[in-house]
């Protein structure tokens, strides 16, 4: 019993390191992000993704800003894309 308990804590620490720290591995980025480690090290090696590598070979990501990487490029709903339409004419006077 007092080892399951055990087991259970250091899981919850685990779990709550992971989701406080600022400056994450490799892997931790991977499994943030819900992507194969493969995968990330692509976008590392396309520069399509914020990293740094302070002794040349490992990756590190800064948690904030993989946040920010994560909400860029955000793709418009249907109903803003309509309202820009609707703009887009009335700026017009209806005309196309």
């Amino acid at each position: 019993m007092a080892e399951e308990i055990k087991k259970v804590a250091d899981l919850i620490t685990a779990n709550t390191l992971f989701c406080t720290k600022e400056v994450l591995t490799s892997d931790e980025t991977a499994k943030y992000l819900g992507i194969s480690k493969s995968y990330l090290y692509k976008l590392t090696m396309r520069q399509q993704i914020p990293h740094y590598k302070p002794m040349g070979k490992m990756c590190y990501f800064n948690r904030k800003e993989v946040e920010s990487w994560l909400q860029s490029n955000r793709c418009a709903t249907a109903n803003e894309i309509e309202q820009q339409a609707q703009a887009y004419c009335m700026k017009k006077g209806g005309r196309l």
